[in-house]
């Protein structure tokens, strides 16, 4: 009796000793076999962190397409993005555009979709040249920045998309504003003030805005419409009151008996805090060793404000149309093509046509390039002789007459 009992209690111990060693062999082999898509997405951020992209990228589409419904894939996916960019080069660049702009397609809602957004603008944004070169990246780089404050305004990248929006377009304005500075100097007035609206009216930002300006106050005033000039002169003392043109903008204004406008508290503050902000200009060292960067330099942008977000298509309200006026004879010389006038546009309505002033009639685009006025000893502005000028004018067609007929005589000869 006294062994029976103790076999039982021998049998019952050991069965329930072997029950708990069982589940515990069992659970490693459960989890290993669970993981794999895990362990591969780790191993391939560990090579990205070395800078071994292609081994990285390699275990990442092993995970991609061996485990589709892992709970890894979408993060496969944007690291495939992520090394991409952090590869850097055009190459790199372009296809972690590539890539991230894939991982929105197919996951629009995750939390990280606004990121994937931020990068494809820092994609082109990267790839920037400078102001006076080509601009396709940076009007790109714009492009996609606006798009992210548009779909994701509340997300915390907010504040580093919107600087990056205002060096892209300090970018932008940069490369508007040399041009329009060539034209202006040039006396190539119609060219310089399209330009210059453009940029006062869709860069209020940008550094030299108060120069743009007043460069448009300057072109109205010699074309003698100082009501458009006095426009832009109340603009500076009213949206850029710390400027050092700020007190020549005043004189204008006076000048022309125009009430010189209050400046906009909000504009004292943000000039302020740019001001505490330090904002930096290159300094001869700085410009020198610039020659030997290919991107731009964006330390002049605005760090306070906010972006423009209309398109270029929706700021001018004006432009400037070749018109009678005379000539203006600032610096480069200006000639008849290069008179302007003012028309007012409102979206939606065609241009009023320019009419010719009492006794003066608008040349013609071929009578002003092609056709240059005689000298001034022979010229007599107050004269009014037509008929001289078309008899003057007929042997020059008809020596361009005969020309195109042999033209087409020895084509007729030789088809080639």
């Amino acid at each position: 009796m006294k062994y029976s009992r103790t076999l039982w209690i021998t049998v019952l111990a050991g069965t329930l000793l072997g029950g708990c060693f069982g589940k515990k062999r069992a659970a490693p082999v459960a989890g290993t076999s669970a993981e794999p898509d895990k362990l591969l997405y780790a191993r391939a951020i560990e090579d990205i962190k070395h800078n071994r992209y292609t081994v990285g990228r390699l275990a990442l589409q092993t995970l991609i397409n061996t485990y589709p419904d892992s709970e890894y894939l979408a993060k496969a996916k944007l690291a495939v993005g992520d090394s991409y960019y952090k590869e850097g080069g055009m190459a790199g660049l372009k296809q972690s555009i590539v890539e991230y702009k894939d991982f929105i397609t197919f996951f629009p809602f995750l939390d990280e979709a606004p990121y994937a957004q931020f990068q494809i603008g820092m994609g082109h944004y990267r790839q920037m040249e400078k102001p006076d070169r080509d601009h396709a990246e940076a009007v790109q780089a714009e492009a996609e920045l606006q798009t992210f404050l548009e779909k994701y305004p509340n997300s915390p990248l907010l504040p580093q998309v919107q600087q990056r929006l205002r060096e892209t377009q300090e970018v932008l304005a940069q490369g508007n504003f040399g041009i329009a500075r060539f034209y202006f100097i040039r006396g190539a007035y119609k060219a310089s003030g399209a330009r210059l609206l453009e940029l006062t009216n869709r860069y209020p930002l940008f550094s030299e805005a108060d120069k743009a300006n007043w460069m448009l106050g300057q072109i109205y005033e010699k074309t003698e419409h100082n009501d458009f000039a006095a426009r832009y002169y109340a603009r500076i003392v009213k949206d850029y009151p710390l400027s050092s043109l700020a007190g020549d903008a005043k004189a204008k204004l006076t000048k022309f008996g125009v009430p010189v406008p209050q400046p906009d508290p909000s504009a004292v503050a943000r000039m302020e805090e740019e001001r505490q902000a330090a904002r930096e200009r290159p300094g001869i060292m700085r410009r020198s060793l610039g020659i030997l960067k290919t991107g731009p330099d964006v330390t002049t942008a605005a760090h306070s404000g906010a972006p423009t977000m209309t398109p270029a298509s929706e700021t001018g309200d004006e432009t400037l149309t070749l018109g009678t006026p005379p000539a203006l004879g600032m610096g480069g010389g200006a000639g008849p093509g290069n008179t302007a006038t003012v028309e007012t546009v409102t979206p939606g309505s065609t241009p009023p046509s320019v009419q010719p002033t009492a006794g003066e009639t608008p040349p013609s685009a071929s009578e002003s390039n092609a056709n240059p006025p005689a000298s001034s000893s022979t010229a007599d502005p107050n004269s009014t002789q037509p008929a001289k000028d078309t008899t003057a004018a007929q042997p020059a067609d008809k020596s361009q007459e005969s020309t195109s007929k042999k033209k087409k005589g020895i084509h007729k000869l030789i088809p080639w």
